[in-house]
């Protein structure tokens, strides 16, 4: 199912307020569970095969991780640790957003994260005049890595491939939503200039990252 724009209900912030940037150093991640202190194609052949010529075909890859909802998200570049609700869709048919600026939210029509295809992670840039949970999402650069903890207690790593800013009104619906052949996370913020007339923010921030395989 495709899906439109994100949009938001967040408050710009005060002129002058501080946005969190990145980290000097890393943040080292929290184990699973832990309590956290944040503020956040086979080329065909010509000759017939026989049977003692044929080639037994290529072991299949190894399963992914099972499917387990995410409970809680880090990105240590930006010292951030949120814990992580259920999104489902509202009644014009767009995502649901957080309830506030705290969580995040994952999108449960998609996959889990770890499943094939992209897993959806949400958040607010501001919430009430203090920044949300994805304040610092547009900071990420590629290689940064994303910690998803799950509720059986697994937790994956993903890394960036890029980050991308888009206007509301050109939302690269395929891209983000469309099938994968990894297990890929996508999160998704607000960005860009905030319209006083419109009470919303002109872009969405989106960062497409990839499962970083165990071992």
């Amino acid at each position: 199912m495709l899906l439109t724009v994100l949009g938001s209900t967040a408050l710009v912030l005060p002129t002058g307020a501080d946005h969190p940037t990145r980290l000097d150093r890393p943040v080292a991640v929290s184990p699973a569970g832990a309590t956290a202190a944040v503020h956040v194609p086979q080329l065909a052949l010509d000759l017939p095969v026989t049977p003692d010529d044929a080639v037994a075909p290529p072991p299949a890859p190894p399963a992914g991780p099972a499917a387990s909802v995410p409970v809680r998200v880090q990105v240590p570049a930006l010292g951030l640790r949120a814990d992580v609700v259920r999104l489902g869709l509202a009644a014009d048919g767009t995502m649901q957003l957080p309830p506030d600026g705290d969580p995040v939210g994952w999108f449960e029509g998609g996959p889990t994260p770890g499943e094939q295809g992209p897993a959806v992670l949400a958040g607010h840039v501001d919430w009430a005049g203090d920044p949300g949970a994805f304040a610092g999402l547009a900071e990420l650069v590629a290689g940064d890595e994303v910690v998803v903890d799950r509720a059986d207690g697994s937790q994956l790593v993903f890394r960036v491939d890029r980050v991308e800013t888009h206007p509301k009104s050109a939302f690269p619906t395929e891209a983000v939503y469309g099938d994968t052949a990894g297990a890929d996370l996508r999160l998704i913020t607000c960005g860009g200039a905030f319209d006083e007339d419109a009470g919303d923010y002109r872009d969405n921030v989106v960062v497409f990252a990839a499962l970083v395989p165990p071992g």
